[in-house]
């Protein structure tokens, strides 16, 4: 443990200390010589030597103190390397609390939860989620060199990476018996059908949609299939669009599309704040068949030709309707949830330096302190010279 100083410039300010020593010196009681008549005969002696002397010496030692905790303050000064090497034993939530108390641990171990906070194993179970291993990586940060680190993990474990972490501690990885906290059940994903509208003028490319319409329901009789002319309003749940008509998006679509809809447009739609695009589909030879970019809290993307065979060979693909849906498909989520016993952390990860702690609370109390003790003996009754 040792002292450093963020601004070490600050501690210039003790050139201040000059300033109470001159004052003292300047306003200290003065001795007046009164001349007696009978004294005047007398032969004249050297007069004395008078020694500096300080009046109110607890009063000027109180101000220089108060100047030199303020240069401390300018100089913002730290403690490194003054965490505690005590054993630490993280309990992920969910495990099973009688077992995990009865885990042979070390009298000055600190018990406390791999959640958020890092709240003491004292408190009931926290209810806020995050994952694990980022929890993980952070305390082997926030730990000494020297501190040993113990996990109690349940069977199974959410919220993990898709590799094994590397951290700087030798961990003592622990599987008992429980379960992790599992979040709100997920809705269950419905079959992929797309609202369709289309201008009279697009009913030869519908052929085309109704035939990838029939491929995404095969054997699935929940795919409503809903397909209208374009004057017909959207469903309040649609949430995916192929729009087939050409001429200005219409407001209703835009501001839909603008509130987190997905929408396949027609190659001669037109939208007066399209974004900048990117090509999102290509065919055999590279050239582009669908270009699109984020509207908003939605996607809009747009075909760049006619749906026809002669400018588009793709439709006559067998992968059309499977490519056609991957534009409309989210990205899906990496598995998170990992037995417990396959993941336990590796050694020999980075070193990350020691946070310092801040001493400049304290300073700020100190001087509050000190600078009330002073002001209660310069204003003090007792006093009867006011330096």
């Amino acid at each position: 443990m040792s002292l450093a100083f963020l601004l070490p410039a600050g501690l210039a300010a003790l050139a201040a200390l000059l300033l109470p020593l001159l004052i003292h010196l300047a306003r200290r009681s003065e001795q007046r010589p009164i001349q007696f008549a009978a004294l005047r005969w007398l032969r004249q002696k050297p007069k004395p030597r008078h020694r500096i002397r300080f009046d109110e010496w607890l009063l000027l030692a109180l101000r220089l103190l108060l100047l030199i905790a303020l240069a401390l303050l300018l100089a913002r000064p730290v403690i490194v390397g003054g965490a505690s090497d005590a054993p630490w034993i993280a309990v992920v939530p969910g495990v099973d609390l009688q077992q995990a108390r009865a885990q042979p641990a070390p009298e000055n171990a600190r018990w406390h939860w791999l959640a958020p906070g890092f709240p003491s194993l004292d408190e009931p179970a926290p209810r806020a989620s995050a994952p694990v291993i980022s929890l993980l990586r952070e305390l082997d940060a926030d730990l000494p060199a020297g501190a040993t680190l113990t996990v109690l993990v349940p069977e199974q474990l959410s919220g993990v990476d898709a590799q094994l972490p590397s951290l700087s501690h030798r961990i003592q990885w622990r599987v008992l018996p429980g379960s992790m906290p599992t979040g709100p059940a997920q809705p269950n994903v419905a079959a992929f059908a797309p609202s369709i509208r289309h201008a009279p003028q697009r009913e030869a490319a519908m052929r085309y949609l109704r035939a990838a319409q029939a491929a995404w329901s095969a054997g699935n009789t929940k795919a409503a299939s809903d397909q209208a002319p374009h004057t017909q309003p959207l469903p309040a749940n649609t949430r995916q669009l192929i729009w087939l008509a050409p001429g200005p998006l219409p407001a209703a679509v835009d501001a839909w599309a603008r509130e987190g809809g997905v929408a396949l447009l027609d190659h001669g739609a037109t939208m007066a704040n399209l974004p900048a695009t990117t090509v999102l589909w290509r065919d055999a030879t590279g050239a582009p068949l669908v270009e699109g970019a984020a509207y908003g809290k939605g996607r809009v993307m747009r075909f760049t030709r006619e749906l026809a065979p002669q400018a588009m060979p793709a439709l006559l693909e067998p992968d059309f309707p499977q490519q056609l849906r991957t534009l409309f498909d989210p990205p899906r989520a990496a598995p998170t949830r990992v037995l417990a016993a396959t993941h336990a952390p590796l050694a020999g990860g980075p070193v990350f330096p020691q946070s310092p702690r801040d001493l400049q609370p304290w300073l700020v109390l100190l001087i509050a302190v000190l600078f009330l003790a002073e002001r209660w003996l310069a204003t003090g009754a007792r006093r009867t010279v006011a330096p």
